[in-house]
């Protein structure tokens, strides 16, 4: 079906009728009587030949393909929005914006605050939002990505879509002060035989990867979805927790643990600014990522060098 034959206005009482499943309530929402919004109803029932909502009892329930329809008609409009509400140009001292950036506590810790503090001083009108990824990441990125304006995300994790380089970042090792069992300096046996603390999603799969290409299976005692945590959750215990190195010199000091060169030449993290296709030429995007570029070379400029540590006393 060519999108020249469809009434696009279709699109919002069918997310409308979804999400609401009451034909009264999404008519208000869009604006339509209940007449006319049982008409759209009926006019999307004989598109797709299909019910959608069917009665069970005395309310709606989606049918199959309802629901399958329900998060493809949301991104439908959000990209929808996104595409008319794009700018051909951009003045950041004088207009208000807001961007939403999905992110990792770590991105925001070590690159948000940064972005947030240019941003502040050069354009004052402008407001962003910063958003903790969701878990399923790597199964719905597009989806995702057309509901924000980008995500900070390393290298490695997702690909096929636009991205901006901004900085690298080296991998250490927490160990707890009290930790005996491990000198000044860990082993490739540390690592397999001591309980692990980890993050538990996706962004750390090329460092676990290489960890089992080494023939390491880290025994993970505890999995939490906040960086930012794992010093509080080695400190004073036997475990050890893989952490980027920015991340850990910003935590240092906050609980009592060493922070540990890797045993092994761990690959570097490359974080990245991700964004959907829709946004590549729209004027205050390519402002947001020529001000993330920059501020990131700026963090890159800073490159953090080897650790060193001394045995626990």
């Amino acid at each position: 079906m060519s999108l020249s034959g469809l009434d696009l206005n279709l699109v919002l009482s069918l997310r409308a009728l979804l999400e609401e499943r009451n034909v009264t309530r999404a008519g208000q929402r869009v604006g339509l009587s209940q007449p006319a919004m049982s008409a759209a109803l009926a006019r999307l029932r004989r598109h797709f030949d299909d019910d959608l909502l069917s009665r069970v009892g005395r309310q709606y329930e989606l049918t199959a393909l309802g629901r399958a329809l329900l998060d493809r008609t949301s991104t439908a409009c959000d990209l929808l929005e996104r595409v008319f509400s794009s700018r051909a140009d951009f003045s950041p001292g004088s207009e208000e914006h807001e961007f939403t950036l999905l992110t990792s506590d770590y991105a925001l810790a070590v690159f948000g605050a940064e972005l947030a503090r240019t941003v502040h001083a050069e354009a004052p009108g402008v407001r962003l939002r910063f958003q903790r990824t969701p878990i399923d990441v790597t199964e719905d990125t597009a989806p995702l990505l057309s509901t924000a304006d980008g995500l900070l995300m390393p290298r490695g994790i997702i690909g096929g879509f636009p991205a901006v380089d901004l900085f690298t970042d080296r991998w250490a090792f927490l160990v707890a002060e009290t930790n005996d069992e491990v000198g000044d300096q860990l082993t490739m046996d540390d690592l397999a035989r001591l309980p692990w603390v980890i993050y538990q999603r996706a962004y750390d799969a090329p460092a676990a990867r290489q960890l089992s290409m080494l023939g390491v299976d880290p025994r993970v005692e505890i999995s939490v979805d906040s960086f930012q945590t794992l010093p509080f959750l080695v400190a004073g215990t036997r475990r050890i927790a893989l952490v980027q190195q920015r991340l850990a010199e910003l935590l240092r000091g906050v609980a009592a643990v060493r922070l540990m060169e890797p045993p092994y030449a761990a690959v570097p993290l490359q974080e990245a600014l991700w964004w959907h296709p829709v946004h590549t030429h729209d004027a205050a995007h390519i402002w947001l990522r020529e001000t993330a570029a920059r501020v990131g070379a700026e963090l890159a400029a800073s490159q953090p060098g080897r650790i060193t540590t001394a045995a626990p006393r």
